[in-house]
């Protein structure tokens, strides 16, 4: 099975012109032994959930089994030689083969026969260059090799979340306008399914110093309730540039490696299943970087939350519960940036300023739709409208300003019958006012006007 859960188009000129080989130093070293720690204790402790839950093994078996594996390898012997086998072998006398004292056999010109016997003869070149049978110097494999990975201003760079054969991973795409050449340059591998994908202008994880202001970064959703932040411009990497969640290294419930502690007042770290105000406990549904505030990033999860992330810190600012179940859509007003819309299961769709205090989830404005919203978006031709997709497969066209005072007396502008499934992708055209396109699981594809 092939697919593509998610994809988005990467701002022309934003990816570096050579990306750079992910280099394992002993910083990076470290933080991947930390990362690691931290998966293998998660192993460890589902592991002993798993033996405590499930039945007893049966130690007997188990050794009985391995008696009957030495006993099947005990029978299978490898045949003797016969004796002109012997013969035709002592002739060579291999049980002397590696004694340094053996004598060497020589040729008629009184050179020794044995390996490497005539090394002294042997020419070498102090480096490459000087030898003349060498025609490709190193120089030229690498300047060949950057310039297959080069990526030019005029390039298009498109990424895509792909699950093949049960593997996830993303595939970095270029578009070469001028050749109409599109193919994958580079790939990332990922440990579980993508579901959402977000591009970020703002460098975030290892190696990052104030005066790097701008980058090439993806958020990437999946199934994991961790959000991971990978660098573009950076190719075969191992490990994401930061992780938001518990699994992250720098979340305040992981403790520093560093740090001496008493044995005894350990605590073990619990991979908690109730939603919080920290990090996610289920899929993330959907991602919403800000473009004015660079440094929020906002995640929706099945989890029934909304999370609003800083990404300078990596931690969890501020969490929404103003949903009463799974939230699958969100996007920033595109003027006033610190609205909100996101859409949830729960068939309402709900526009929160994030600046306000925890106010009551009666006292924000709420529309309510047929059936399960798919998608929200903003119309960036019309500030004050937005756009829902439902699972009916109607597309809702409403004005922010003529919020319902209750949910059930919504009444959008206009409605369309646009397909006769969910229509589960939705995007609007920047440049041509009323130009949209909606995707569907009935496989068809539309374009409106």
């Amino acid at each position: 099975m092939s697919m593509i859960t998610a994809s988005l188009w990467v701002p022309r000129g934003a990816p570096a012109t050579f990306p750079t080989k992910y280099d394992v130093d002993e910083e990076e070293l470290a933080r991947i032994s930390r990362l690691a720690k931290l998966q293998l204790e998660d192993a460890k402790e589902d592991l002993d959930t798993a033996r405590n839950g499930g039945p007893a093994s049966n130690g007997q078996e188990q050794i009985s089994d391995d008696d009957d594996d030495d006993k099947e390898e005990a029978d299978v012997k490898m045949s003797q030689p016969n004796g002109d086998a012997d013969d035709d072998l002592k002739e060579y006398d291999l049980d002397n083969y590696d004694r340094e004292d053996a004598p060497a056999a020589e040729d008629g010109d009184g050179e020794t026969m044995a390996m490497f016997g005539n090394a002294r003869s042997l020419a070498y070149h102090q480096s490459n260059a000087e030898d003349p049978y060498i025609t490709m110097q190193e120089n030229e494999e690498e300047d060949e090799e950057r310039e297959d990975l080069q990526v030019l201003a005029t390039d298009n760079m498109v990424v895509a979340a792909k699950v093949e054969d049960e593997v996830a991973h993303l595939e970095v795409y270029v578009y070469e306008d001028e050749a109409d050449n599109l193919y994958v340059h580079h790939d990332i591998m990922l440990p579980a399914i993508p579901l959402c994908v977000e591009w970020l202008d703002l460098p975030v994880g290892k190696g990052i110093t104030y005066t790097n202001t701008t980058g090439n970064y993806v958020a990437v959703g999946t199934f994991d309730p961790d959000i991971e932040l990978w660098d573009l411009d950076t190719i075969d990497s191992m490990y994401p540039n930061a992780i938001l969640g518990q699994g992250g290294e720098d979340h305040p419930q992981n403790p520093d490696p560093n740090q001496q502690t008493d044995p005894k007042k350990k605590k073990k770290r619990k991979k908690s299943k109730k939603a919080n105000p920290h990090y996610h406990v289920d899929a993330v549904l959907s991602l919403a970087a800000n473009r004015q505030h660079r440094n929020l990033l906002a995640s929706s999860s099945a989890d029934k939350t909304v999370k609003l992330w800083d990404l300078t810190t990596q931690q969890c600012a501020k969490s929404y519960t103003h949903h009463t179940d799974k939230v699958c859509s969100i996007a920033w007003h595109p003027k006033d940036t610190t609205v909100l819309l996101s859409g949830s299961y729960d068939r309402t769709v709900i526009a929160a300023d994030l600046r306000a205090a925890d106010s009551s989830t009666t006292t924000l404005p709420r529309w309510a739709v047929e059936s399960d919203v798919e998608t929200v978006a903003w119309d960036p031709h019309s500030p004050h409208h937005f756009y829902i997709t439902t699972e009916a497969g109607l597309i809702h066209h409403h004005d922010m300003r003529s919020a319902p005072s209750v949910p059930e007396n919504s009444k959008p502008i206009w409605t369309l019958q646009a397909h006769n499934e969910s229509v589960s992708s939705f995007d609007i055209n920047p440049t041509i006012p009323g130009f949209l396109v909606t995707g569907s699981t009935d496989k068809e594809v539309k374009i409106w006007n």
